[in-house]
């Protein structure tokens, strides 16, 4: 898939979820999330259909480049999981290793 645009905010959402939607179903499953510099709650929702999209074919999406904007959005849904977005955490404690 190629790499998103500079924005996916709700002004375009509907043209990206759908262009998405149909490269995921001819397969492609990594997403370069590097440029986005402008995002709203739409981005997450869009990610998260195309990321059901993929599980519906038993596969899971690759998000790459993550802005730090998106992850704190997708934190703040509760869905940074399921976007796999999450730190790794084995357990009710969360050990944050900052470098």
């Amino acid at each position: 898939m190629p790499a998103l645009g500079n924005s996916l905010t709700n002004r375009n959402a509907a043209a990206v979820l759908r262009d998405g939607l149909s490269r995921v179903a001819q397969g492609e499953l990594t997403v370069d999330c590097s440029a986005l510099q402008q995002v709203d709650s739409a981005a997450v929702a869009v990610l998260l259909a195309w990321q059901r999209a993929a599980a519906q074919r038993g596969q899971a999406l690759t998000l790459n480049g993550v802005p730090t904007q998106l992850q704190s959005l997708a934190s703040l849904y509760g869905v940074d999981g399921l976007l796999g977005l999450a730190p790794a955490a084995s357990g009710p404690e969360h050990h944050h290793h900052r470098h």
